[in-house]
């Protein structure tokens, strides 16, 4: 492949990725508009719109899946994606976010725009180094997949039953939804078990991840200090050398001269 066409081939996948963007706000715009009640995408040309750019965003999915390497890579580190294209309700589209930070770190945009720093890579160690980013992700197909399984057997929309799974995995049990039918106590068992479980890792997580940090600061100031205290004792004796220098000059003409004196006599 010449020079020229690596040009188009780069292009293309510019425009691609613009669409992609473009496609993710307009959806994003769309699911606030009917969350606010302005619109519905329920039904009519906005449910058309909807269903479009949701079909676009599931053959972009199976396109790269299938071009993927390693599929179970490309499963953890694009289970947003695959969240995004739950159709139930229009709230999982905010996780095609997940879209555009692929984007945004695919051409380094935050370090050609100067906001890569000490910041974001704190931020990518946190997420990645620690497995921070593995762990949510499973809790959030966990906490989904159970709602959606709640709201199946209790009859329930999914706007209470993801708020009764938020409230079953941190143990604080409202008790303003509870499970009715054997299917929907069964999902109730399972997600206290597992949900609980992975929640707990994910505290522990964060709480390693900044007593670490905390460490690594304090070891920082310590070095820091110690540099400067070294540095402060070189340019002391720097200038006791400078101080020193014409007074030992001026012994050794002394004991030079009495050396010539003696040999004289």
């Amino acid at each position: 492949m010449d020079r020229f066409d690596q040009d188009i081939q780069k292009l293309i996948i510019l425009f691609y990725n613009l669409l992609v963007v473009t496609l993710a706000l307009a959806s994003f715009a769309l699911a606030i508009f009917d969350l606010v009640g302005i619109i519905t995408i329920h039904s009519g040309p906005f449910r058309w719109t909807f269903m479009l750019i949701w079909g676009f965003f599931l053959i972009d999915y199976l396109v790269r899946f299938m071009s993927a390497k390693s599929k179970k890579d490309f499963l953890i580190s694009n289970l947003f994606d695959l969240i995004a294209l739950i159709p139930s309700h229009p709230i999982f589209i905010f996780f095609r976010i997940a879209r555009i930070v692929a984007i945004i770190r695919y051409y380094n945009l935050l370090w050609k725009l100067g906001w890569s720093g000490k910041l974001t890579q704190s931020l990518h160690r946190f997420l990645y180094d620690t497995g921070f980013i593995y762990l949510l992700s499973i809790s959030l197909v966990i906490l989904i997949f159970s709602s959606l399984l709640f709201a199946s057997f209790e009859h329930d929309s999914l706007e209470n039953s993801l708020w009764w799974a938020i409230t079953t995995a941190t143990t604080v049990g409202y008790g303003d939804v509870t499970p009715k039918t054997d299917g929907g106590k069964i999902v109730a068992a399972v997600l206290m078990l597992g949900g609980i479980g992975f929640l707990g890792l994910l505290t522990s997580t964060i709480t390693d991840f900044f007593t670490k940090e905390d460490s690594q600061d304090e070891q920082k100031e310590t070095l820091r200090h110690l540099s400067k205290q070294v540095s402060q004792l070189s340019k002391q004796v720097s200038q006791l050398q400078k101080s020193l220098g014409p007074e030992q000059t001026r012994q050794r003409e002394s004991g030079r001269k009495h050396k010539q004196h003696k040999v004289s006599k």
